[in-house]
């Protein structure tokens, strides 16, 4: 009597899932068509299909430049985020537990202001106060690690609660291990996916993110969102370019993604000096 429930279930979930795939996957599927399209009028499917947009853009050295731009400073803004969240998450549960609402608020804030607000609050108050480094490469890199920071803490907060850091740390230190050696060959190690997962979220976050270089550094630091609006004010209208500038960024995070996975999988965790066990990475 069990088996047309279970069969209606698994048809239910298999229903459930495809439409899902369908709903992310069909934004996805069109600016790919498009990106290869001559011409789209009023078809499903483009009248033709063609690879000059994508030589066009690899020959671009403007848009090279920017998409290049876009990665430094998604990569640094991640490496910022990466070495200040960390320790700050494992003092806050291990030395300074009533700070942990501070970090939450904290980590609220990008999400309850709008980027724009936050650029042109962040503008203001470097032109009342440091007027020198105004419109610079280093006030945007900060900007854009403070409203990223939520999405990383988030991710690692909840790896070291899943993985009960607290034991860990106090296992450690009765071994004679110092904080310093504490946060590298421990803490690091058993929320390895959780440091995965949220660095790919900083990194999508800052690649992608307009207001705040718009306002802070402008033309002076064109990033790959900057050039794209610029294209989509043109008169021309460069939206096969704007398109394939979109397929490579999706691209881009994707094998970045895949990437960091397969290199977390399988990785060796040492608990204490002297043990160690291997990571369940079973997909």
């Amino acid at each position: 009597m069990s088996a047309p429930p279970r069969r209606a279930g698994r048809i239910g979930s298999s229903l459930l899932f495809g439409l899902l795939a369908v709903y992310l996957l069909l934004p996805i599927i069109a600016v790919l068509l498009y990106s290869l399209a001559t011409v789209w009028r009023a078809r499903i499917l483009p009248d033709a299909f063609t690879l000059d947009h994508y030589v066009r853009v690899f020959n671009d050295p403007r848009i090279l430049g920017a998409f290049g731009r876009s990665f430094l400073l998604a990569s640094i803004v991640t490496c910022i985020d990466i070495l200040i969240v960390v320790p700050a998450a494992y003092w806050a549960r291990i030395r300074n537990p009533r700070i942990t609402p501070l970090l939450a608020l904290g980590a609220a804030i990008p999400f309850a202001l709008p980027y724009v607000v936050i650029a042109f609050g962040i503008d203001r108050l470097i032109g009342e106060f440091v007027p020198s480094i105004q419109n610079t490469l280093a006030v945007l890199i900060v900007a854009q690690a403070a409203i990223a920071f939520p999405f990383f803490y988030w991710a690692v907060d909840g790896s070291m609660a899943a993985a009960g850091i607290e034991r860990l740390s106090e296992a450690a230190e009765t071994c004679g291990a110092r904080p310093r050696q504490i946060v590298r060959r421990i803490v690091f190690p058993a929320i390895r996916m959780g440091v995965v997962t949220g660095s790919v979220l900083v990194f999508a976050v800052s690649f992608g993110e307009f207001a705040l270089a718009q306002v802070l550094v402008g033309s002076a630091f064109e990033t790959l969102p900057l050039w794209q609006a610029d294209a989509m004010l043109q008169t021309t209208g460069r939206f096969n370019d704007l398109a394939v500038t979109t397929v490579l960024s999706f691209v881009l995070l994707f094998l970045l993604a895949v990437v960091l996975v397969t290199w977390n999988r399988g990785q060796t965790v040492r608990l204490l000096p002297g043990a160690t066990t291997q990571k369940e990475g079973r997909a």
